[in-house]
């Protein structure tokens, strides 16, 4: 999914990274607050981190997860807890009064996350949908685009029978990505195409 999308982004003229979190070497936040207050935005964890840290220079992040008990993966969420020295140790409040610490910086990428699971039904991405939401509101960025694909134990499927079914699907999600890319956001027609079912679900 991440491929096709980021292939599409390239065709609108994007330079885009694809980073696997499992290939670096992330540990987990152990709440010292160093990075608040002895060493201001800087994680005494010497890891991958501190060099992630630095691509979000960029335009846009991509969060993209498979669906790990109806949540992010062990290390996206290492990844999520990791990105504190972002912030400031401060305490402010939201347009709305809601408690949040300020960004450390005055630049953070917009957000964009990228799902699947293996049932079938978009209900199972509920708790996702509330998270990148508050991930988003708590890190001061906007959520750009979520593609959520249920039934998605089909996209690693060899049949043939499969093929020009899978073969539309990531057309789709080159053009969600071309898209975003050239207008800022995946269109009402593009999105509604790819939460449809690759497949009947009764035939998944």
């Amino acid at each position: 999914m991440v491929e096709n999308f980021l292939a599409g982004a390239e065709d609108a003229g994007a330079e885009t990274e694809n980073i696997i979190l499992a290939d670096r070497k992330i540990g987990h936040c152990t709440g010292c607050f160093a990075c608040w207050l002895k060493t201001p935005g800087k994680c005494i964890i010497k890891d991958d981190m501190e060099e992630l840290l630095e691509k979000f220079s960029a335009d846009i992040i991509v969060f993209a997860t498979p669906l790990y008990v109806d949540n992010v993966t062990g290390i996206m969420k290492d990844f999520m807890d990791r990105m504190i020295p972002r912030l400031e140790p401060y305490i402010g409040k939201d347009e709305n009064g809601e408690c949040k610490h300020p960004v450390r910086t005055g630049h953070m990428p917009g957000f964009i996350l990228i799902s699947n699971c293996g049932f079938t039904g978009i209900e199972h991405f509920q708790v996702l949908k509330l998270l990148i939401r508050r991930v988003a509101r708590n890190a001061g960025s906007k959520i750009l685009a979520e593609i959520y694909r249920d039934g998605g134990g089909i996209l690693a499927s060899s049949m043939l029978v499969l093929k020009p079914f899978l073969m539309h699907y990531r057309k789709l999600l080159r053009k969600a990505g071309y898209e975003l890319v050239t207008d800022g956001r995946i269109s009402e027609k593009t999105q509604s195409k790819l939460e449809k079912p690759i497949i009947p679900p009764e035939q998944y």
